[in-house]
């Protein structure tokens, strides 16, 4: 298994249950933010992850299993959503412009829950099969 957007590999998923669990690198955030092409200000706010608590973790070197939790989320639905478009620009927009298919949300704001992140996977899945537009 292997996370493109934040880089991160494993063997399986016990694997990757253990590397959240322990918590992920900080540089995951920020490599997330760089393929997304947003502030870590943005990320913080679409991962609900105070900045103030990003500081402390960026000295500490490791984010919480939850954090964890949550940038996964959206590195996850980053490497689907490239998976479908191909293209990282095109993956970049997609995700930070208004999806029909989401009743005009952005998918990065729609991902902020878990709930949310498998609407906007379910609608990749359905643009990558020609069911339905973006």
């Amino acid at each position: 298994m292997h996370v493109q957007a934040i880089d991160i590999k494993s063997k399986n998923i016990n694997d990757m249950i253990q590397k959240v669990q322990k918590g992920l690198p900080v540089r995951s955030f920020e490599k997330l933010g760089k393929k997304l092409g947003v502030s870590d200000t943005l990320l913080s706010r679409i991962l609900n992850i105070p900045m103030r608590t990003l500081t402390r973790r960026k000295h500490q070197g490791r984010l919480n299993a939850e954090e964890s939790e949550k940038v996964l989320r959206i590195a996850k639905l980053y490497d689907k959503a490239l998976d479908v478009f191909e293209d990282e620009g095109a993956t970049e927009k997609w995700l930070k412009e208004p999806a029909r298919g989401l009743g005009g949300d952005i998918p990065l704001e729609y991902a902020r829950t878990e709930l949310g992140a498998r609407e906007v996977e379910k609608l990749l899945s359905r643009i990558e099969y020609g069911v339905f537009p973006g």
